[in-house]
């Protein structure tokens, strides 16, 4: 039996502080078939950060000439701020069979749905609002200003949570990476990106 298989495009959206980047960091270890898209930011490098390797960091020049020359699956304005996932370097990977994995924002979320209704989206949710203030808190990169802008959005962002094709609540690490890992390896089965050849 041969098989032939189309990378999956996995979207991972939700709430700042709700543990996605930890969810992302779970998968990679369990499952090494998934790699992580380096979005863009204009935002400034934090504390740890490293190019290239976190963000791709850019100027509010440098972005608008990638938006003219349309090389971006998605772009939106976060937090003040603006991300974008290169169009070109995710398409090269999931041409290659590679799992990109996006974690995005819930607007560049439903863009790439839009644009790839194959893909495997997830929103990530916290067990509650308090939760995500004590994680935002407890994680200390950001100002309190930034702190209350965050908690404000995320009230909003939890409502595109039925668009999304999973919901996922955080609550204990351990059980949500499981989830995690058992949406993944069904889908990787799943006839829009699995066709095996029986001789």
């Amino acid at each position: 039996m041969r098989e032939n298989s189309r990378g999956m495009l996995l979207v991972l959206s939700g709430p700042s502080g709700c543990g996605k980047g930890t969810l992302v960091r779970n998968l990679q270890e369990a499952d090494p078939t998934f790699v992580f898209s380096i979005s863009c930011t204009t935002r400034a490098i934090r504390p740890g950060e490293i190019p290239d390797v976190h963000y791709h960091y850019l100027t509010d020049e440098r972005f608008d000439a990638l938006i003219e020359q349309d090389a971006f699956l998605e772009y939106a304005s976060v937090h003040g701020f603006r991300y974008g996932t290169l169009k070109q370097e995710t398409e090269e990977r999931l041409a290659r069979g590679e799992n990109v994995i996006l974690d995005i924002d819930p607007q560049g979320g439903m863009n790439v749905m839009k644009k790839h209704p194959d893909c495997v989206s997830i929103f990530v949710l916290p067990p509650s609002f308090e939760v995500l203030e004590q994680r935002l808190r407890k994680r200390a990169t950001e100002s309190e200003e930034q702190v209350l802008l965050r908690l404000s959005n995320a009230r909003k962002e939890v409502l595109c949570r039925g668009q999304y094709r999973y919901n996922l609540i955080n609550d204990a690490l351990e059980d949500a990476v499981q989830d995690l890992l058992a949406i993944t390896r069904a889908e990787k089965h799943n006839t829009v990106r699995f066709f095996p050849e029986i001789n």
